[in-house]
């Protein structure tokens, strides 16, 4: 699937157009990288939820890439993205056509995800709460008018 259109910008979120797009690889250093078609990327540095279905009805399970706790994250190989939102409160939700469902919020003192991909788009999630986002050509793009939006 092409994510030709790019990420679409709404009130409180970013719908990224990462539908269709699989999981190709999964890397563990202090993060926890999934590499999707299309050179898009998914880092995670702080902890997040990793449940299967219904979060009120299921239980999660904690990821934390920094103690590299994250073997239950291995199950998304493959797996293809349903929806993935980025809101501008700084938290990441990621739902898979498996049925997993990937939560990661703002961290107050650190930077808890990015995300990136072709043409320069970069969002990443900052202390406190808020979301940077950038586009353009280039490796760092060209921040946008959004950039560090509550």
């Amino acid at each position: 699937m092409s994510t030709a259109t790019g990420p679409v910008e709404h009130e409180d979120r970013w719908i990224l157009n990462l539908r269709g797009l699989s999981i190709t690889r999964i890397t563990v250093d202090f993060r926890l990288v999934l590499a999707l078609d299309e050179d898009w990327e998914v880092a995670l540095e702080a902890p997040a939820r990793l449940s299967r279905g219904s979060i009120r009805t299921n239980p999660s399970v904690l990821l934390t890439p920094e103690s590299q706790d994250v073997a239950a994250a291995l199950p998304l190989f493959g797996a293809k993205v349903a929806s993935a939102v980025a809101f501008k409160s700084g938290t990441l939700r990621l739902v898979f056509e498996t049925g997993f469902h990937l939560n990661c919020p703002a961290d107050p003192t650190f930077e808890a995800w990015q995300v990136t991909g072709p043409a320069g788009w970069r969002f990443i999630s900052l202390p406190e709460g808020e979301l940077a986002v950038w586009s353009g050509p280039g490796a760092g793009g060209t921040e946008t008018d959004q950039s560090k939006a509550k």
